[in-house]
């Protein structure tokens, strides 16, 4: 299993469209063998999606992430493990371990007025994420 966490300062970041960066874990045995950070080089919404598969990643954990990624990670065959929060390492651990925290149901949707118009599964319509910085 080769799993990617949206990362920044080893920590999970929140936002999967606005990652500026993986880390990229590759898992044998229950085990983590490898992990590497992996600079997107600017790749958006869109394109995270090709990028990761690119990579050969087959799991993704993150923070909060739009419809439209979901869809692509789908298409692409990468199971997702939305609204994680803390540590990267430890979220994986956890995944490993079958005890990750995560809410299945974690969307974000950003319009290009980021000051209005900010819904997320985290937090109320309007007043922003409760779950971490999501990229505004």
């Amino acid at each position: 299993m080769k799993v990617a966490v949206t990362y920044e300062d080893g920590m999970v970041f929140q936002h999967f469209g606005h990652s500026q960066a993986f880390k990229v874990y590759d898992i044998v045995d229950g085990k983590v063998k490898a992990a590497a950070v992996v600079p997107t080089a600017g790749s958006g919404h869109g394109a995270l999606a090709g990028f990761l598969a690119a990579q050969g990643v087959d799991t993704l954990i993150c923070g909060g992430i739009g419809m439209g990624a979901r869809q692509a990670l789908a298409q692409a065959g990468i199971r997702l493990f939305p609204g994680v929060q803390g540590d990267a390492d430890h979220a994986v651990q956890a995944l490993v371990e079958s005890t990750l925290i995560y809410d299945p149901n974690t969307v974000c949707e950003h319009h290009h007025d980021h000051g209005q118009g900010h819904t997320c599964g985290h937090g109320e319509s309007g007043t922003g994420c409760r779950h971490g910085e999501c990229g505004k």
